[in-house]
């Protein structure tokens, strides 16, 4: 985007903010702040009677889906807003204003290549929810089946490529010009939104997350997940499984059926930790727009999610760094948490251990035991964030997806269990899953999982053996045998010789003491030949 565009852009944002009556913004954002001079230039809000949350909400409405997204992840956090204003951001979740039915039809007719009516037995013109990318109507399969049909917006795709443009445009000038841009990495944050919104777009990706997400809480009592048709599936469309439902955000309907408010809590909270450790694939827009509760046994209510657009994975080094501080924190071991911040490259080499663990200890003790209505995590990630900036912390970009994740967790789970005991419920999920990760067994699946490929090795070791073997005997290198390097050389031949030897008893041990573990006919020889082979593969193992 050129730089005038971009200027343009800024500009008309301004436009819209000053003609909903928000002036306030534009005054307090340093980068608008130059372009006060437009006010003078733009007609100002005819009515700012009408109350600021519905202001702010048309603001963003207009603005684009990029907004309503900003609008979306605020409005969980109700602890944060005043009633009013989160009354109406929530309002995003699924009340954006719809695009036409006709419009609708009409990319449906185009994506099947026959009319709407011939797919469906029944399509329901008006739009069941509409939010910032895309729309849901309900329908019926030809043989009963209750649908939902979900559309991408018309035109959307430019949107929101216009405006990661201009944010691309913002992050670079702040990556220049501003001081604490090393460390908080504005160009890599932006290009991290920028795939996660654009994976939004295509509904087949969704399509995928959802199956994904089935299979893993297959059989679970925590949480359904619908299922998808695929064979009416396209590009721009997806049809699956309609969900029956109360929406989580609707506590008087959830009180009056009965459920247990307290099980619900507790279960979401397991249901995150499981999917960002054992499953390492969560639901990454977890808005109340997105979650229902099916409460078909009031002691046992099940959770049902929609609107897998947006998942998030993590690396196996962020995945035990992450665990690792979560179970630090729940057992006050701060020492441990400065620790792994400094193994994982979080903080500078340098960093003293001794003040980053007392600088954690004054931020998180005074929360310990105390339930969720007397926490704020926004309090305590501002204190965090403070202590980065002393100790030259680099933002995680890869970690942004997760820490809204838990932003919108801990906001559901403070409207719908304030006394929920965070440390209690979590604990012994990733306790478990440590046990699991690092523990004897996890060891042992390993090596199981690596026996095709350690018999891959042993099938090829007598041929290495037998070439570095005849390499040594050979004559041909007589000749040169006074060279200094080439005596070098046949000494290190000669080592790898013995080494492979070596290791080749050592794996051949391994694979046979498994064998007999396996076998379950007698664990205690199978694992001394276990033992004996990795002492052999130690000896053999290459010297550095």
């Amino acid at each position: 985007m050129s730089r005038r565009r971009t200027l343009l852009r800024l500009i008309s944002i301004q436009r819209v903010l000053v003609r909903h009556g928000l002036d306030e913004i534009i005054t307090s954002a340093h980068i608008l702040r130059p372009l006060r001079f437009l006010f003078y230039l733009f007609p100002r809000a005819k009515d700012v009677s009408e109350p600021l949350g519905m202001r702010i909400k048309m603001a963003l409405i207009e603005l684009g889906p990029i907004f309503v997204k900003f609008g979306q992840a605020v409005s969980t956090r109700r602890d944060l807003l005043p009633p009013d204003i989160a009354d109406e951001l929530a309002q995003l979740q699924d009340r954006v204003p719809p695009f036409p039915a006709d419009e609708a039809i009409a990319i449906l007719d185009k994506a099947y290549g026959k009319s709407v009516n011939e797919v469906f037995a029944r399509f329901d013109d008006v739009p069941f929810a509409a939010a910032s990318i895309a729309q849901v109507h309900t329908a019926a399969l030809q043989d009963g089946t209750e649908v939902i049909v979900k559309l991408m917006r018309p035109g959307v795709r430019a949107l929101i490529e216009r405006d990661l443009e201009v944010l691309f445009a913002v992050a670079g000038l702040a990556d220049k010009y501003w001081a604490a841009s090393k460390r908080l990495r504005p160009l890599e944050i932006v290009a991290e939104y920028e795939k996660t919104i654009i994976d939004e777009l295509d509904l087949a990706r969704e399509g995928a997350n959802t199956a994904q997400l089935k299979r893993n809480f297959e059989g679970s009592d925590l949480l359904y997940v619908p299922e998808v048709y695929w064979d009416y599936c396209r590009p721009e469309v997806l049809v699956q499984e309609r969900i029956y439902g109360i929406s989580i955000s609707d506590m008087d309907a959830l009180r009056k059926s009965g459920a247990n408010i307290q099980v619900l809590a507790e279960n979401g909270v397991e249901i995150f930790f499981t999917q960002v450790f054992r499953h390492n694939f969560f639901h990454a827009d977890m808005h109340p727009g997105n979650i229902f509760v099916i409460v078909e046994d009031p002691e046992r209510p099940k959770y049902a999610a929609v609107d897998f657009g947006i998942v998030g994975t993590l690396s196996p080094s962020d995945q035990k760094y992450l665990a690792g501080n979560f179970l630090a924190f729940f057992d006050r071991d701060y020492h441990r948490i400065a620790k792994l911040h400094l193994e994982s490259g979080w903080v500078p080499a340098g960093t003293r251990i001794d003040e980053l663990e007392s600088a954690v200890r004054s931020v998180c003790e005074p929360i310990f035991n105390k339930p969720l209505s007397e926490i704020s995590f926004a309090q305590v990630m501002i204190r965090l964030f403070e202590t980065a900036r002393r100790f030259d912390m680099e933002i995680q970009p890869q970690l942004i997806l997760l820490q809204k994740t838990l932003f919108n967790i801990e906001g559901l789970g403070r409207e719908l269990y304030p006394q929920l005991d965070l440390w209690k419920t979590a604990h012994p999920i990733l306790r478990q899953w440590m046990s699991e990760q690092l523990g004897p067994r996890a060891a042992f699946d390993r090596l199981r999982e690596d026996l095709p490929h350690i018999r891959d090795a042993l099938r090829e070791l007598p041929g290495v053996v037998k070439y570095l073997s005849a390499q040594i005997a050979n004559d041909d290198l007589k000749f040169n045998l006074h060279a200094p390097e080439l005596n070098e050389i046949r000494e290190q031949l000669k080592s790898q010789q013995k080494q492979q030897f070596a290791l080749a008893i050592g794996i051949s041990a391994i694979v046979s003491g498994t064998l007999v573990v396996l076998s379950g006919d007698s664990e205690l020889p199978g694992w001394l030949l276990v033992g004996a082979g990795v002492l052999m593969a130690l000896v053999g193992r290459p010297r550095k």
